[in-house]
């Protein structure tokens, strides 16, 4: 089959005459937004990891643009995802956890919401999403209403690796095969057909979401007999022989991405639209494994041999959290003729930059009277303005699924305070300078220079809080 389809791009690349070709590239870039779910930057050859298996996704982080301090608004699937195609905080959509499918089935992005997606169609893009939506399960919430001429995939966040039943030309269908495989089949399908005006296809991967096998035994093999290094090891009472199986399984998940990265990447090549797209990769949040004593994303779980008690709001085996390994997000841009093989780019940046970064990239134009709250970071591809550039990040996260908190961050290069405004017991302060693991907790410090830092964080806090109205912060006035 798949020998039939290479065969197919090989004569449709012929058939592509120089002149088509010469008129392209002077268009629109083509945009290729590649997103994972669950994948945390440590995952990646590129970043170091000793076991991933990853050649082809960091063929992309080594010829274009590394953004190393790439972060979620907020560490969960869907308040990310909303914050990514608008530009918007999940408090200011009513997204602030994952939805949940069956207990709050009408949740979702609102009709009249702008995305940029929306924008770039409007601006004559040929739009696609393939894999996973998460942002509404009612067809008035359909990714279609939002700017996408087509939709393949799942509309909920859960699926599973084999045999998935996903929506295909507008009805549930259950297909054979590994998930990745099919959606990188219709992703190559679909750049094989749009390639004769600009296209953006969002491709959203399911893995490396839970469960994570099985995989193709190409990509489970490395890992089958694998005796894994893990990052904490020596973290008090760990279940270091299910961190080392969740490593194995979780790393061949990630392989089996980028496996189909690269048939993308040569699918691009064949049909000569290398030269004239932009290749994106990212993730809607990190991941732990091991790390602090816990695994899982924001909404994270103790993998010790005995867990903690339950507390407050909090139950046994929950550790809801903002750590890095959460927020942080592998990030890579690939721009022909812009960013520059090898570029590294130190800028704190985060998903709510995409919408102004990629309207600029196609030159379309931002509607004065819509509110947004990114910036573009055109120019830190560009290498332009570097030092004007402000690194800090505000970020939010209340969680209403098991555990409940109102989390509310600000990080500066340096610095990182959380406060838990529903549960104060719960507030984190962390020299990231000095501490990136994020193991000593100095909220309680005596320290006048460490209070000082503590009370300007949470005044930068309350301010942002304030700036987009967030609910919480009349809760945290009616309490004090």
């Amino acid at each position: 089959m798949r020998s039939v389809l290479f065969l197919f791009l090989i004569v449709l690349s012929c058939l592509i005459s120089p002149a088509q070709q010469a008129t392209q590239a002077a268009s629109q870039p083509n945009i290729l937004f590649l997103f994972t779910d669950d994948q945390a930057p440590w995952a990646l050859g590129k970043s170091g990891h000793p076991h991933a298996r990853t050649p082809h996704i960091d063929q992309i982080f080594q010829n274009g643009a590394y953004l190393v301090n790439s972060f979620t608004t907020t560490p969960v699937c869907s308040p990310s995802r909303a914050s990514l195609v608008t530009s918007r905080y999940g408090s200011e959509l009513g997204i602030t956890d994952w939805l949940h499918p069956r207990t709050e089935p009408e949740l979702g992005l609102k009709g009249d919401t702008i995305t940029w997606v929306k924008l770039l169609n409007d601006a004559g893009y040929r739009t696609g999403l393939i894999g996973k939506w998460h942002l509404g399960l009612l067809d008035q919430q359909h990714p279609t209403r939002f700017g996408y001429d087509y939709f393949m995939g799942f509309r909920s966040g859960g699926n599973v690796p084999k045999d998935p039943t996903l929506e295909v030309n507008g009805k549930d269908q259950k297909l054979k095969g590994l998930l990745p495989d099919i959606l990188v089949d219709d992703a190559i399908r679909f750049i094989s057909q749009e390639s004769d005006k600009p296209f953006l296809l969002s491709l959203h991967f399911r893995a490396p979401h839970t469960r994570w096998l099985p995989v193709a035994d190409e990509d489970w093999a490395p890992f089958k007999d694998l005796d894994p290094q893990i990052p904490n090891p020596d973290y008090p009472d760990l279940n270091t022989k299910r961190v080392k199986q969740m490593t194995r399984e979780y790393l061949a998940s990630v392989a089996s991405v980028d496996r189909n990265v690269g048939r993308l990447l040569e699918t691009l090549k064949q049909l000569n639209l290398s030269e004239n797209t932009i290749v994106i990769f990212s993730s809607d949040h990190g991941y732990n494994m091991g790390h602090n004593g816990i695994w899982h994303k924001g909404n994270g779980h103790w993998v010790l041999n005995q867990n903690p008690p339950a507390t407050k709001n909090i139950p046994k085996g929950q550790r809801p959290n903002m750590y890095d390994n959460s927020i942080r997000v592998p990030t890579a841009v690939l721009w022909p003729g812009v960013t520059q093989s090898g570029q590294v780019v130190q800028g704190t940046v985060s998903n709510l930059d995409w919408f102004p970064t990629l309207l600029e990239m196609a030159q379309v134009p931002i509607p004065s009277n819509l509110t947004i709250r990114g910036t573009s970071f055109v120019p830190l591809l560009k290498k332009e303005n570097e030092q004007a550039w402000d690194n800090d990040f505000y970020a939010e996260y209340s969680t209403k699924h098991q555990s409940h908190t109102h989390m509310r961050m600000y990080r500066t290069p340096e610095w990182k305070l959380i406060r838990d405004f529903l549960n104060p017991e719960r507030d984190e302060l962390y020299h990231l300078t000095t501490d990136p693991q994020e193991a000593t907790n100095l909220i309680q410090s005596q320290d006048p220079k460490v209070q000082k830092i503590r009370d300007e964080l949470h005044q930068k806090i309350l301010s942002n809080m304030k700036s987009i109205d967030d609910s919480v912060l009349q809760q945290v006035r009616q309490g004090s």
